[in-house]
This record gives C-alpha cells, structure tokens and sequence, in this order.
C-alpha cells in the first residue's frame, strides 16, 4: 500500500491546464510534492502542463512510475490500463467515471500481480508525504478520511477543517473493486500522523476483515466513526446507484461496531463534532454528569436532553451539596443541575469555582456547562480578560481533574469560545450537540470491542435431514434442552408410526402437543396442536392434521406446562459480510409484531449472552414483572451461547431458529426448532410429498 500513499514516483495521465478539469487538480496537486518523488505529467498535446514538461504517452517516461493516476474518458481507461501494465506499472489510481467492465479491468490488474484503487475514485491524499492526488487543498491534521462516496469523504474534510481539524489521509476507495477499506484502514494502525477515523461504507463486502482492521484501530487508541446508508428504502436506492453495491442491514452494522468498538454516526455534521471532542478532550469513565447552567430553563432542558441520551443526572451527595451552598448561597437549585441565578453576572470567577467542586467530586465523570459562558467578552469588551482567565483556570482543573469538561455556549466563535478548544474543551452552540457527543464519547469508552472466538468448522451436523426433528436432533446435540417427543407418522421411506402406540412405547405423559414437521410456520398452517389430554384426543388430532396437510413427519411432545413462563427467540444466521450471527427477541407468534430483537456477531459468552437479554424491551419479564417471580436468565443465555457457537462453528449452518424458547424460573426449554442449511436436500431424506420445506 505504501506505492498509493507514499510513492516514489507519480505519473498523471490526462493532466491538464484547465482549471475545470480534473487532470489539472490532479497534476498542480502531485507538484506539491515533487521534493519528496519524482512526478511525469502526461498529455499527448499540451507541450508544458503548469510550467512543467509533459510526455505525449506512457511509454516516453524515462522510468515506470510506481504510482500511475488517470484521469481519461471511461472508455479509453482499459486500453491505457493495458498498456500500463505492458510497461511494468502496478498501482493504479483510476479516477475516470463510467468505466466499461470495471470488475473484469480490476480482476486483470491484479492476475498481473498489480493493485487498484477505483475507477470513480476522487483522489487520495497523504499530508505527512506530501502527497495530494485529489480536487481541492486539504488542510494537515490528524483525521484520516476513508470513504466510498468522494464527495462526501470530501464534505467530511471540509466540515474538519471548520473545525479546526485536518486531514492526515484521505482514500476515496470508490466500489472497491480491488482496493477495499479493510487494507486502507490497516495502514492507518501505525500511521503517526493519524489520531481517528472517518469511515463512510455502501457495502460491506469482506466484513470479518473490516472489523479485524476496526479493532486493530481500536487497540491503538484511534476511535473510528462510521457512516453509512440503508437505514431508510431511499438510502439503499442511493447506495445501490452509486456503486452497485448493496448495503448492510443497519443493525448488523451496529453489531460490528460493538465487536470492533467502533462508532457509527448519522450525519457527517455529527461526525465532525465527535472527532472534535476525541481530539481535544478527556474521554469520561462513566455516564454520571454534572451540569451547571446560568439559566434554570437551559439547566432543567440540559438535564432533560442528557437523560435522553442515557446520562445521569444525579443529585450531588451531602458534602457536594454543602460545597456548591457556600459558593452560592442565595440560589435554590443546587443539587444537580445547578443554576446559578445571577451569580455569573456578580462574579465570572464562579463558573470555574464550582467546576472543580464537581470535577472533584468522585461521583461526576464529566460536567457540561450551559448557557451564557463565552458570551461575556463578546458581549462587553470590558469583561474579555475576565471571561478567559476563568477559562484558562477550567483548562488547569481539567488537566488536573483528567475529566472532560464540555460547554453548551450561546456563542460559535467568540475569543473564550475559541481558547475553551485550545484547552481541551469543547464548546457546542446546542445542549443537544453537547449531550450527544458526551454520551457517544462514553459509549466509546466502555465499549473496547469484543473478543469473537474463532471456531474450527466443523464438518455436517448429524443427523442432517430436514424439518422439525431433524432440527430437534441438532440442537439437541448441541446441549440445548427439549422436550421428550417421539416422531410419528412417515419416518421413513415405506415405513409409517401410529401416534397412540409411539407414545406409549415412549412413556410420554399428558398433556401433548402434535406438531407437523415440515412447515416453518406452523401455526399460520393449523401445523400445532396443543393441550392434547389423552392419546383418544392424540388420534383425533393426527388424523384431522393429515386431513389437512397430507402424509408426512409429525412430532408428538410432552407440552411444557410449567407456570410464569416468558417467550423468547433464539436465532443465528451467515450474514454474506459479517459471518455467523446470533439473535435474541421477544418469541412466540407475535415476535414479528413485537420488534424487540438483538443481535451480536456470533460466538459470544454467558456474559455477552446475558448483556443481550437485559438489551430487551421484554427483559423485564424475566426478572420479575408485577411480583412475578424472575425467570432463569442463566439457562436462556446458554441456549443463546449454544446456537451462536452452532452456527459460527458449522459452514453447513445457513439459519437456525429457535422459537419460542420457554423461559421459566426453573431453566428454559426450546419448544419448536427450523435449522436451514447449505446444503441441497436429497430424495432420500425428504418426502417428495413434504410441502413448505423450510430448504
């Protein structure tokens, strides 16, 4: 990679001297560097190019360059490609749109051992090397700028640069057709130059790698922020336009997030704002905040939106109580959120004052400061010197504290405004920007990434058939426990089980519960019948099933009647990008209805498993809702720890659902089962006569 971001020498192919044209950004933008490589501008017409001499064609250059950059009609790029790769050149930076067969021109550069970054590409930057191969100046700095979507890897670089932030690396990757953001990211580890990430991701082909480089990041103290699209049907018709790439499901993302301990944003404005906090403050321990406001309205809605956002706002203890009394003994709202009702005015030095009583209170992770501050010295020259010798003070408490302080500040730009940042403080002009960044600046935090274990595939589970009892069977093998059942019916070719005579041979006790095996949905087909008393009603119910649905494998079950029983689902998946998933929701017939699901990339531990439940809306079932006694959470999270190991363990594992899982005080018990594999089934174990086969 170093030949993109570090090259020794740079050849531009198409550079131009029109300034409208991109062969001009291109070629002024590799001339900045031309200290540090050696760069050959190529234009078979133009004898010079900005003061420089040009080469009509490739071939003329005295060397092959180790970074060739063209910038040529769509349908020229292959033949210029060719004879590139005839003359020795392997790095191509393509910045042509509409190029024909861009996978097949990819795949043949790298048959010949080269790499690509493009077509479509906006450019690629590398302040610390000089280098700058992209439309526009970018200001140095520490954020590096992966991107599919140049233009708004761009938008994010300008937005930086407002801020007061620059760009280390910029890589506008484009469809990734050979050059992915894994491998780009990768190189951003040791980078020195780069403190964080921006990341904006169409697709997420390649998932495990991605998330390997994430953590990797993650390890090195980089915070990465990630955009992307597809939360809405429009943004996955953009995403499918743009590049030809499909989006990842939202929630999966989020899930790769948390195992890398990366942050995905909304908005590249959002974005911008936490790079800002990460580049200048400290991160907080926990979610308790303290909040001081010179207006009780700005206070009671700073404490509203932190709440919001998942902050604590706790009362201060006694002693911290005490302490903001003898600072203000007039006011009546001290205990968090503290107003101070005119005492800024009487005297600025009580802002700094009574931040050190909450930065060194042992209770508070971090203070926001809401309302007038910073306007002071904007507002009345006379009080500038004042304003910012409090504001140097909060810089020392700060540094001493090692907690964050953020400001909510009815002034953008004022001189207390600008030195709070030189001092590692942010300053917001809404209280809803302050909050959220201190709540994703402690999301980020807590959450380092996750340990995924990797597990050696296994070959097929056995026995692998189809339907409910072969599903049974699997994750019955795999610990997860059921209840005694005997299949009935056609269990074999030739070979029938009457219902009455398999439960007595097999010592099931009433009430039963009969259940087709093939449908994965057996209620919306009249598939189950439940609370059979005796085997008269036993045979009534099977013969009436196969009256209905026909011929086939039924289950007859010991029916689960144990009281305060809660219904959970328990699933896994293959997702085409990220691998093995495992889900966790509100069971039973309604769980499409409910929408409470979690889900995480696959294996997890018991503990993961339980941080999942408690992640429900229905959590609160299980430990006891209105007297009820709690539920075995301890026994749900093994099945959940079983079906993520089944399916992260075992390629022949497509989908495995659970559903429901009974959950009651004494364990869990996994009452209905649909595992879908890989693999096409044969003849020989499914019944030609089987409709709605779940493969």
């Amino acid at each position: 990679m170093d030949a993109f971001f570090d090259p020794g020498s740079v050849a531009v192919l198409g550079a131009s001297n029109d300034s409208s044209k991109w062969g001009f950004w291109l070629a002024a933008g590799a001339l900045r560097g031309a200290e540090r490589r050696r760069v050959y501008l190529i234009n078979a017409t133009a004898g010079s190019i900005q003061g420089q001499p040009t080469y009509a064609r490739l071939r003329d250059l005295p060397e092959t360059p180790e970074l060739l950059v063209i910038s040529v009609p769509g349908p020229t790029v292959a033949g210029v490609v060719a004879e590139a790769l005839e003359n020795g050149v392997r790095a191509f930076l393509i910045i042509s749109a509409r190029v024909p067969d861009a996978d097949r021109l990819a795949a043949t550069i790298r048959e010949t051992g080269g790499r690509l970054i493009g077509p479509n590409s906006l450019g690629i930057v590398d302040s610390h090397a000089d280098l700058l191969l992209a439309w526009g100046n970018f200001i140095p700095g520490s954020l590096a700028v992966v991107t599919q979507s140049g233009q708004l890897g761009t938008e994010i670089a300008t937005l930086a640069a407002r801020s007061g932030l620059g760009v280390s690396r910029f890589a506008s990757i484009g469809g990734q057709s050979d050059v992915r953001a894994a491998e780009v990211l990768a190189t951003l580890v040791d980078d020195p130059a780069t403190a964080q990430v921006a990341l904006y991701l169409e697709s997420f082909t390649g998932g495990a790698a991605l998330v390997s480089a994430l953590k990797a990041l993650r390890a090195a103290g980089k915070p990465t922020m990630i955009l992307t699209t597809g939360a809405s049907s429009a943004g996955a018709r953009l995403a499918r336009s743009h590049t030809g790439s499909m989006t990842s499901a939202m929630d999966t993302v989020d899930a790769a997030c948390r195992a890398a301990g990366a942050i995905r944003l909304a908005t590249p404005g959002q974005l911008v704002e936490l790079a800002g906090f990460f580049a200048s403050a400290w991160l907080p321990k926990d979610r308790r905040i303290g909040v001081l406001s010179d207006s009780g309205g700005q206070g009671a809605i700073a404490a509203d939106t932190a709440e919001s956002w998942g902050l604590d706002v706790r009362e201060l203890s006694a002693g911290g109580a005490g302490r903001v009394s003898e600072l203000l003994p007039e006011a009546d709202h001290i205990v968090n959120p503290i107003d101070l009702d005119g005492a800024g005015e009487k005297n600025l030095d009580v802002y700094a004052d009574l931040a050190e009583v909450l930065l060194t209170d042992t209770d508070i992770d971090a203070v926001v400061v809401s309302g007038y501050f910073g306007c002071y010295g904007e507002d009345v020259p006379d009080l500038r010197d004042r304003e910012l010798a409090v504001v140097d003070r909060l810089g020392e408490l700060v540094a001493e504290a090692k907690k964050p302080v953020i400001v909510h500040s009815m002034s953008a730009s004022s001189p207390a405004v600008t030195r709070l940042w030189e001092f590692g403080i942010p300053a917001y002009t809404s209280i809803e920007a302050a909050m959220r960044v201190l709540a994703r600046a402690g999301f980020y935090a807590a959450h380092s990434g996750r340990l995924t274990e990797s597990l050696e595939l296994t070959g097929p589970v056995t026995p692998w058939g189809t339907g409910y009892a072969a599903a049974r069977a699997v994750i019955e093998g795999a610990g997860i426990p059921v209840p005694a059942g005997v299949t009935v019916g056609s269990v074999g070719p030739g070979e029938s089980r009457a219902p009455a005579e398999a439960a007595k041979a097999s010592e099931l006790r009433p009430p039963f519960a009969l259940k087709a095996g093939w449908p994965a949905h057996k209620t919306e087909v009249g598939g189950i019948v439940l609370g059979l008393s005796d085997l008269p009603a036993v045979e009534t119910a099977y013969a009436d099933m196969v009256g209905r649905l026909g011929e086939g494998e039924y289950i007859l079950e010991e029916m689960d009647t144990r009281d305060h029983v809660v219904e959970i689902l328990v699933g896994g998946r293959q997702d085409e990008n990220f691998g093995p998933l495992v889900i966790v929701a509100a069971g039973g017939t309604e769980t499409e209805l409910f929408a409470d699901t979690w889900l995480e990339l696959a294996p997890v531990t018991h503990t993961e498993a339980l941080d999942m439940i408690s992640r429900l809306s229905c959590s609160r079932l299980l430990t006891g809702w209105r007297g009820r006694p709690a539920a075995d959470i301890d026994a749900l999270a093994e099945i959940i720890v079983a079906v993520s190991r089944m399916v992260a363990g075992n390629n022949a594992i497509a989908e495995i659902e659970i559903n429901p899982v009974r959950v009651a005080p004494d364990g869990a018990l996994a009452v209905d089962a649909l595992v879908v594999t890989t693999e096409t089934p044969t003849a020989e174990n499914v019944p030609a006569e089987k409709p709605n086969s779940e493969e």
